[in-house]
């Protein structure tokens, strides 16, 4: 409804303590309604945002007699109140290790976002309430919580700040600050800052469509991000011979643990000649591959068990089941595997069977290997594969840099890069993004035309 009329009249409050007050009446269809100030100046500055809106062309509540602009808000969510609603709507479609990332910055701008209330808890049991029960799912609310966490939780609700605030450009820059460190103090790596920026910016998003904001706040801080190296250092990279050398020492590693190193061998060759993700070639089956004895074979990959822990599965087991990395969920790719490697994975099936799955990979249980035990297998094999200097260097320092060191290989004999990409789930764009470094057979070639172009007007 619209006012038909705004007066405001003086008035005696308190005819004994010959105090003036003012008061404003205005009416709102057939009611009237009144409001009472200490000084004229104050009504008729109240008397002059109702005529305002009236003109605005405002509706008036004919309950509280108040246009939108002056009716009572709401008290703003707190922080910590809007990351648990953040939480609950992200949880169900996100990735284990996304939840996992989600987790580690709504934690990180939690504590960075606290007042000074009295009765701060120690800052690990916070970390621990924050990290392991209040961003989480199902919620310390759906759970038996120690009282210590309890008791931490309830001090972090009341210490939280306002959700508002952040749209202040000091308060913004403070918290984006808070994301350059661990939540242990020390400085984050750029990669580490840029995901915990992205969840917090995404987080913000949500708040703009709860309407708490009307834009982005975190657009209107004057934040300097960390630079983020996206490309591979081909100081990792290894040449068949390298990579050959380590696949041979892998065979000699762990004998006495029940072969753990002759098991991991063709796991390990996977991602090197077929340039498979780890968490591809941890759930490689073996109606997967086609294994022919001699030539060409092919893989068809669609599934990854990545290592994540139990708190961000669904299933609460270890390790995550989920199709393949930037796909939809029942998408496929088929990727031909060279003989050697056919030759080492019927090696491998010949010596150890397969799990009950038929999973070509496992450990002493049948369960799926995990990444520790493969990590600590390569480790020991650069130990013994490579010489003291090598060993000492980045070269091949993580199993994932045998994928690095396949698609570099390819790139350099000359492979079309389209095929590349599709062999190994990357867009061209991010194969030449990330290996435009390990190119060195190319910048060969390039010289070699550019000099025979020269030859030709000299």
């Amino acid at each position: 409804m619209k006012t038909t009329d705004v007066r405001v009249w003086g008035i005696r409050q308190d005819a004994r303590s010959k105090k003036a007050s003012y008061q404003v009446r205005w009416r709102v269809s057939t009611a009237t309604f009144p409001q009472t100030f200490r000084t004229k100046a104050l009504a008729d500055s109240f008397r002059s945002k109702l005529i305002r809106a009236m003109r605005d062309g405002e509706e008036f509540d004919t309950e509280t007699g108040l246009p939108d602009s002056l009716a009572e808000k709401p008290p703003s969510l707190t922080w910590y109140a809007f990351a648990l609603k953040y939480l609950a709507m992200k949880w169900p479609h996100a990735a284990s290790n996304t939840r996992d990332g989600m987790n580690e910055a709504l934690a990180q701008v939690t504590m960075a976002f606290l007042d000074g209330l009295s009765g701060r808890p120690d800052e690990r049991l916070l970390r621990t309430a924050l990290r392991r029960w209040a961003f989480v799912l199902p919620g310390p609310t759906d759970r038996e919580v120690p009282p210590e966490i309890g008791n931490a939780l309830d001090w972090v609700a009341r210490a939280s700040r306002p959700l508002g605030d952040l749209a202040k450009p000091p308060e913004m820059l403070a918290v984006l600050n808070a994301l350059k460190l661990k939540l242990d103090g020390t400085p984050a790596a750029a990669e580490t800052v840029r995901r915990k920026k992205n969840t917090f910016v995404n987080a913000m998003k949500y708040a703009v469509d709860l309407g708490e904001f009307a834009d982005n706040p975190v657009t209107a801080a004057r934040w300097q991000k960390p630079e983020v190296v996206t490309t591979v250092d081909p100081r990792v990279v290894a040449n068949p011979a390298q990579a050959e050398s380590l696949l041979t020492a892998v065979s000699y590693v762990g004998r006495t643990r029940r072969s753990r190193g002759p098991h991991l061998r063709a796991l390990f060759a996977g991602m090197y000649y077929g340039a498979f993700r780890p968490a591809e070639a941890v759930g490689l089956a073996e109606p997967d591959c086609t294994l022919p004895e001699t030539g060409w074979g092919r893989v068809l990959l669609h599934r990854t068990r990545p290592t994540v822990g139990k708190r961000w599965t669904d299933s609460g087991e270890t390790h995550d089941d989920r199709g393949l990395k930037n796909r939809p969920e029942q998408e496929t790719r088929p990727v031909p595997i060279p003989p050697r490697l056919v030759a080492i994975l019927r090696e491998h099936m010949d010596t150890f069977g397969t799990a009950d799955d038929g999973r070509l990979f496992f450990n002493e249980r049948g369960g799926l290997v995990a990444s520790c035990t493969y990590y600590r297998a390569w480790h020991e094999a650069r130990a013994l594969g490579l010489p003291p200097e090598q060993v000492a260097s980045p070269l091949a320092g993580r199993p994932y840099d045998l994928r690095h060191s396949a698609l570099s290989t390819w790139l350099n004999a000359g492979v079309d890069p389209t095929e590349v990409a599709e062999r190994a789930g990357n867009s061209v764009e991010v194969l030449f993004a990330r290996y435009a470094k390990c190119l060195f057979g190319r910048h060969e070639v390039a010289n070699r035309r550019i000099e025979e172009l020269l030859r030709e007007y000299m």
